[in-house]
């Protein structure tokens, strides 16, 4: 059966530094898909599974913490794509550990096929389960996975 109507609560997708230039920005490595088709067939998703959506991108590092804090309050869980703050940003691991809100993390592209620094997240300890080189399609798995173990 298919929600129309969604019930079980907010999920947050957030998107970090350069992503507003999807589309454009190395189609060879991120493919031809926006970010407002990403976001478009996020909330398709979600909506299907019962979920609202909040999108946020953001190139600032503190306003992805801001919206990591603010997510304790009117989400249930969290699909990230923190981009290159992945790779550098201690104080986005603390805030998703802090918020302790189910959450994936997304890559594009296969990071470990990439440079040597790209190899490591700060993010991947603090987080459910992350999604490694599956494309845009990343984004849904990561809703579905979320779907699947929150509560009905």
């Amino acid at each position: 059966m298919t929600s129309t109507s969604p019930t079980r609560g907010t999920l947050l997708i957030l998107n970090g530094p350069n992503l507003n230039l999807l589309g454009t920005r190395e189609p060879g490595i991120y493919g031809s898909a926006t970010l407002q088709d990403i976001e478009d067939q996020a909330k398709a998703v979600a909506g299907e599974a019962g979920f609202d959506v909040r999108c946020v991108q953001s190139n600032s590092e503190g306003a992805l913490i801001d919206a990591v804090h603010a997510a304790r309050e009117n989400a249930v869980g969290i699909v990230i794509n923190a981009g290159a703050y992945t790779h550098t940003s201690v104080a986005l691991r603390d805030a998703l550990a802090a918020v302790r809100l189910p959450a994936v993390e997304v890559h594009i592209s296969n990071v470990h096929q990439r440079e040597e620094f790209r190899h490591h997240s700060y993010l991947s300890a603090v987080v459910d389960t992350v999604i490694v080189g599956a494309g845009v399609l990343g984004y849904e798995l990561a809703i579905t996975y979320l779907a699947r173990t929150l509560p009905a």
